[in-house]
C-alpha cells in the first residue's frame, strides 16, 4: 500500500485494531447467544423495583387523586411537566447521532448510532407517561386525539398541550422505523447465524427478505437517507415545540422568544451526556473497547462542551433580555430565580450547566473515563434542575404577591420519578439482551481495510 492510501486508510479508521468481519460478528452478537449472568438478572431486579415503586405511587395518585403531590394554587405545573420536558431531551441525541452526523459522514457515530437510537425510543416512551398523568384524569386522555364522536367534542388545536402530542407521536414514529430500518441488515445476519429455530423464525420475519444483493444495498441505503433527512427538521421541531407549553403563555420569565433554540440546544445538551454516561457501561460489559473508542467518546464530550456554552449564552441572554424589556415584572423574575427562595436549585443548575463542563476544555477530562462520567452525571442534575427552575420559579411568583406559595415536591412525586428512571433503564436492559446494541454492518464499514485505498486513481 502507497503511503498516500496508507494515510487515507488511517485517517478514516475509527475502530482500534483490525478485527475480521466474522470477529465482530461474534463479539456483537454474543450478548444475543449467551445466557443472562447473575450481575444481569442482580440490575434487571433493582430497575424492575424502581419501575415498580413507581408504579404503586402512580396507582396511589389515581385511586386518592393528584393531591398527594406536592402541585399547590399557583403552581399547577410540577415534576409530570419537568420529568416530561427532561425525558423529551434525553430523547434527543439519539436522533442527532443517527440522523444528523450520518448525513454529515461522520463515521464515529457508527459505533453508538444503534444504541443511541434505542435510547431515543425509551425516553420518548417515558415521557409519553407524564402529560398523560398530569391531566389528573387520565381516563380522557382519549380525547387528545381528533377522532370523530356523536358528542361533537374536540380537541383545542390552539393549545401547546395538543402540539406536544401531535409532535412527540411523529417524532417517536419515525425514530422507531428509523431504528428499524438500519436493524434489517443485522436481523438477516442473525438469521444466518442461530441455529435456534425459533429465533431463526423471529429473524426471517424482521429482516423482511434480506439478502444483501446490490439491489437491497440500493433499496436500503435510498430509504435511511430519506428517514434521516427527514428525521434531522424533527430533532429541532419537537424540542422547539415542547418549548411552546411555556413560551405561548404571558407568564413572566416564560413569554420569550429565546425559549425554541434554548430548549434544543439544552436537549442535546443532556442527551449526549445520557448516552456518553451508559455507553462508558456497555463499553466495558461487553467488551466494545475497540469499537466505541476514547476518541469517540472524547468527540461526544466536545459536543457536550460546545452546548454547555450555548445553554450558558442563553441563561446570560435571559438576563439580558429581561434588562433590556424594561418590564419590572420581568426582571424581578430573574432577579427572584437568581436569589429569591428557589436560588439553590438556580445555582446547582449553572454550576452543572455550564461551569464544570468546562472542564472538557482539558485533555485530560475529554479522555479519562472516571472523569467524563462524573461530569456526565452531572449535566444530567443540571439539566433536571433547569426545567425546575424553568417550571416552578415563575409559578411561584406570578402577577399577584397574595398567591404566591412555595413548592415543594413530595415522596409521591420522588417516587414516580424514580419509577421512570426504572422503566428507562428496564427497557435499556432488555434491548441489550434481545438486540445488537452496535450495528455490525455500520461497524464493519469502517473496520481496517473496509474503505477504498485508491483515492488518487
Amino acid at each position: 500500500m502507497s503511503s498516500d492510501s496508507h494515510k487515507y486508510s488511517e485517517e478514516y479508521s475509527v475502530i482500534e485494531g483490525k478485527p475480521s468481519l466474522r470477529s465482530i460478528d461474534d463479539l456483537i452478537s454474543k450478548p444475543l447467544d449467551t445466557k443472562p449472568d447473575k450481575k444481569y438478572y442482580i440490575a434487571l431486579a433493582v430497575t424492575l423495583t424502581m419501575m415498580g415503586i413507581g408504579g404503586v405511587a402512580l396507582a396511589l395518585s389515581i385511586f386518592y387523586g393528584t393531591g398527594l403531590w406536592g402541585n399547590n394554587n399557583p403552581v399547577g405545573w410540577g415534576m409530570p411537566i419537568v420529568n416530561f420536558v427532561f425525558w423529551v431531551g434525553i430523547g434527543h441525541a439519539g436522533t442527532l447521532i443517527s440522523a444528523i452526523l450520518f448525513l454529515l459522514r461522520q463515521k464515529w457515530r457508527n459505533g453508538i448510532a444503534r444504541f443511541a437510537e434505542g435510547m431515543t425510543i425509551f425516553a420518548v416512551m417515558t415521557a409519553g407517561i407524564f402529560p398523560a398523568i398530569h391531566t389528573g384524569r387520565p381516563w380522557l386522555d382519549g380525547y387528545l386525539f381528533p377522532y370523530p364522536n356523536q358528542h361533537g367534542l374536540w380537541v383545542n388545536f390552539n393549545s401547546p398541550l395538543l402540539w406536544d402530542v401531535f409532535a412527540v407521536s411523529t417524532y417517536f414514529t419515525v425514530s422507531f422505523i428509523f431504528w428499524y430500518v438500519g436493524l434489517i441488515p443485522d436481523f438477516a445476519i442473525l438469521r444466518d447465524r442461530t441455529k435456534n429455530k425459533l429465533k431463526k423464525t423471529i429473524y426471517s420475519i424482521t429482516s423482511l427478505g434480506w439478502r444483501g444483493s446490490n439491489r437491497h444495498w440500493q433499496h436500503y441505503e435510498m430509504v435511511y437517507l430519506v428517514l434521516a433527512g427527514f428525521a434531522t427538521p424533527l430533532v429541532l421541531s419537537v424540542h422547539t415545540i415542547v418549548s411552546f407549553d411555556f413560551a405561548v403563555s404571558i407568564l413572566p420569565g416564560w413569554h420569550t422568544t429565546i425559549f425554541p433554540p434554548y430548549f434544543v440546544a439544552g436537549a442535546v445538551f443532556s442527551g449526549f451526556a445520557m448516552v456518553q454516561n451508559v455507553l462508558i457501561f456497555i463499553r466495558k460489559i461487553f467488551n466494545y473497547e475497540h469499537i466505541i473508542t476514547v476518541d469517540t467518546l472524547e468527540k461526544m464530550n466536545k459536543v457536550i462542551l460546545f452546548t454547555s456554552m450555548l445553554v450558558g449564552y442563553a441563561y446570560g441572554m435571559e438576563f439580558f433580555i429581561a434588562w433590556y424589556s424594561g418590564v419590572q415584572v420581568e426582571q424581578f423574575t430573574f432577579v427572584n430565580r437568581a436569589f429569591g427562595p428557589y436560588a439553590w436549585a438556580y445555582w446547582i443548575m449553572v454550576s452543572c450547566n455550564v461551569i464544570f463542563p468546562q472542564l472538557f476544555w482539558f485533555k485530560k477530562f475529554r479522555r479519562t473515563i472516571p472523569l467524563m462520567f462524573i461530569l456526565g452525571v452531572f449535566v444530567n442534575v443540571g439539566m433536571w434542575f433547569e426545567r425546575f427552575v424553568i417550571t416552578v420559579t415563575s409559578l411561584s411568583r406570578d402577577y399577584l404577591p397574595s398567591s404566591w406559595a412555595y413548592y415543594t415536591p413530595t415522596l409521591t412525586d420522588f417516587a414516580i420519578l424514580i419509577g421512570s428512571f426504572g422503566f428507562f433503564f428496564t427497557f435499556l436492559l432488555l434491548f441489550t439482551k434481545t438486540l445488537p446494541v452496535v450495528s455490525i454492518v455500520e461497524v464493519k464499514a469502517v473496520v481496517d481495510g473496509a474503505q477504498p485505498s485508491h483515492k488518487d486513481h
